[in-house]
This record gives structure tokens, C-alpha cells and sequence, in this order.
């Protein structure tokens, strides 16, 4: 679905609109640089083009990242448009998905933090919680609007001694695939991106990864994990599921 036509059913706002167009313009720039520089290549030996395309697509991390504005609040909707349930999307099919028991469940810490020890779902409820209603925006051409609540994950890592200087943070779930993503810290420490127990006021359930998934406004939906078991603060890149697939790393809205 082409983005006008997104527009015009009401998928998405101007906003929207206006940032994935300047994300198209980023990577067609940067796809005929590549090619340009690629044009005196055997462009069928594919170990060069991936090397000088995953060059090019951590410039446009850095151009992102740049652009990205660490306080600017995405546009956020009425409760009257949140839909009684969200739209499943994995890697695989219902017929895989996990179901977690939330009373042993834990959440694991590591890397740049003070305070290592595991979490229950009992003590991220005590924590402080926030909601919103914000879209959620698929990398496949989807979006959906949908409330989410829990605890912003700035408040957990300063919680936890954090340090929030480093540049990563890691995630890790417990799903069919290991599945595993990370984010910049400056978009972990925006106030839209939490660590989401709830959904349109009751906890999540199975499909949408319960106990606990990340929910942020400002990256696109694969940048969200589902059935979070680690987190981990880094300075040392760590890529992810479909990162390691040639995605964009950054993959801000």
C-alpha cells in the first residue's frame, strides 16, 4: 500500500507521512551512493554489495539518530479509537506462542547496571505506572492505534543504576526464535517508551507477549519485543534478529 493511499484511508497522520517519506529519501540516497560506488563491481559476488550496503545503512543510523529528537512526544489519539484487542504479528504462526507462567517468570539484568538482580512481575507492578494511546506502525505497511501502560523504562533504569551514558540498550525474549532487538539510549529514555504489562487497561495477554513486552512510540513495531526475559545496557553493538537480516538498525519513527 503506497503511503497516499495510507493517508487517504485514514492510516496514516501528516506527521507520519512526513517522516517516512524524509526515511525513504534518506535510503534511495543512500542505496545510489552505494551503487555508484559499487558500479565498477561484479555486483553477482554478494559478500561486497552486503559489506558496502550494511556501511551505508550505519550512515543512515547516524543521520537518524541525528534527526532524532530525544523530548518530542508522538502524536498520541482518543481512548475512543483503541480497538478491545491488538493485531498478533510474529515470525511464526499462533500456533507458537509462548505461554509464560507469571509467577516464576523473571526478568534477567545485565551488562552496565549496579543492581543486578532479577526482577518479578509483582515489583515492575509496584513501580510507578503511565499509559498512552499512540499508533503503532509495522515495518510490513500496517498500522494500529492502541493503549498501552507499565512502567516508563527510564524510571526502571535509573531504578536499577543504569548507566545511562552507554549507548545500548539489549533485549532479549523468550519466544519459539530467541528473538533479541535493541534500541539507541536516547530512545530508551524518551518518556513514550515503556515496559508495557498492559494493554487497554488489563495485562497483556499471550499473543501480544505477556508478561512483558517494550512498547515505544518511536520506533517502528519489529523495535518493540515481545516476551522479554533480559535486558542488557551496553556499549557494544548488539544488533538483532532482524537487524542481523540487513533491517535498519535505528528504525525511527
Amino acid at each position: 500500500m503506497t503511503i497516499e493511499r495510507q493517508l487517504r484511508d485514514g492510516g496514516l497522520s501528516k506527521s507520519d507521512v512526513a517522516n517516512l517519506q524524509r526515511r525513504l529519501f534518506l535510503k534511495r540516497g543512500l542505496s545510489l551512493s552505494a551503487l555508484t560506488l559499487l558500479s565498477g563491481c561484479d555486483i553477482t559476488n554478494t559478500g561486497p554489495v552486503d559489506g558496502f550496503l550494511r556501511i551505508f545503512s550505519r550512515m543512515n543510523d547516524g543521520v537518524q539518530a541525528a534527526l532524532f529528537r530525544p523530548n518530542k512526544l508522538a502524536r498520541t489519539y482518543p481512548e475512543s479509537m483503541v480497538p478491545k484487542e491488538f493485531r498478533f504479528n510474529a515470525q511464526y504462526g499462533a500456533d507458537r506462542i509462548p505461554t509464560l507462567n507469571p509467577v516464576t517468570w523473571r526478568l534477567e539484568l545485565s551488562g552496565a547496571i549496579s543492581d543486578k538482580k532479577s526482577w518479578t512481575l509483582e515489583q515492575l507492578r509496584a513501580m510507578p505506572q503511565t499509559s498512552y494511546v499512540a499508533r503503532h506502525v509495522c515495518v510490513e505497511g500496517w498500522s494500529m492505534i492502541g493503549k498501552w501502560g507499565g512502567v516508563p523504562l527510564r524510571a526502571f533504569l535509573e531504578k536499577v543504576g543504569a548507566d545511562l551514558g552507554a549507548r545500548y540498550v539489549d533485549f532479549h525474549c523468550d519466544d519459539p526464535i530467541a528473538y533479541s532487538t535493541s534500541i539507541d539510549m536516547a530512545s530508551a529514555l524518551h518518556p513514550q517508551t515503556i515496559l508495557a504489562t498492559k494493554y487497554a487497561g488489563e495485562p497483556i495477554t499471550d499473543p501480544f507477549g505477556a508478561p512483558l513486552r517494550l512498547r515505544t512510540a518511536v520506533k517502528l513495531g519489529f523495535k518493540n519485543p515481545k516476551w522479554i526475559r533480559a535486558i542488557e545496557v551496553t556499549n557494544t553493538y548488539p544488533g538483532g534478529f532482524w537487524e542481523e537480516q540487513g533491517f535498519n538498525w535505528f528504525s525511527g519513527l
